[in-house]
């Protein structure tokens, strides 16, 4: 027999008093409604953490999507934008035709030490506004800054042209060679073999 079974033998013949009984009834009573509050406050604590973390995995893994206007083609336009923190983006809009265009990608900048990081969403919409050729099915090639819409079809010498356009607030220079891309510079025209 253990000091268990014991100790029940030796007081089982012993019968507390209505006052001691009715006393012990109003502590279970209480200790009930504790343990009731408690299950509560922790639920309310689990949905919590629940929706917290789902909102994290949200905010971490898709990125935020939200509309924006960028110029596309000489034209405003709204786009659904989404940026995550690996520095990658995903973007679709309408086009003129009524289709839907999507569009996505992404970059690191390098560091002087060397040293990769994620482009932030404001250094990738700064090159989503920058200045674009496009070379068009019926021949003709198309640079778009801003809201400006120029045809450069006819500039090309030896598959090379040299542009000067400006947004109002800055002027660049592109070097573009003939489906062969362009470089941009914001102090003078590049040699078209430098970028090769």
């Amino acid at each position: 027999m253990t000091n268990k079974e014991k100790y029940k033998q030796a007081f089982s013949t012993l019968h507390p008093s209505g006052e001691l009984s009715l006393e012990v009834e109003h502590m279970m009573l209480n200790n009930k409604k504790a343990r009731f509050r408690t299950a509560i406050a922790a639920a309310a604590a689990c949905l919590l953490l629940a929706g917290g973390s789902g909102a994290a995995y949200a905010a971490n893994v898709g990125g935020i999507q939200r509309t924006i206007q960028l110029w596309i083609h000489g034209d405003q336009t709204n786009v659904d934008f989404e940026y995550s923190a690996d520095g990658t983006y995903n973007m679709s809009y309408q086009k003129e035709d009524g289709s839907l265009e999507e569009q996505g990608g992404g970059g690191v900048a390098i560091d002087e030490n060397g040293n990769e990081r994620p482009l932030t969403e404001e250094e990738l919409l700064e090159e989503l506004n920058s200045p674009e050729v496009e070379y068009k099915e019926d021949g003709t090639v198309w640079i778009y800054y801003g809201e400006q819409k120029m045809e450069i079809t006819d500039r090309f010498v030896d598959d090379v042209c040299y542009a000067k356009i400006s947004n109002g607030e800055e002027t660049l220079y592109m070097t573009i060679k003939y489906q062969d891309g362009y470089c941009i510079s914001p102090d003078k025209y590049e040699n078209p073999d430098s970028f090769n």
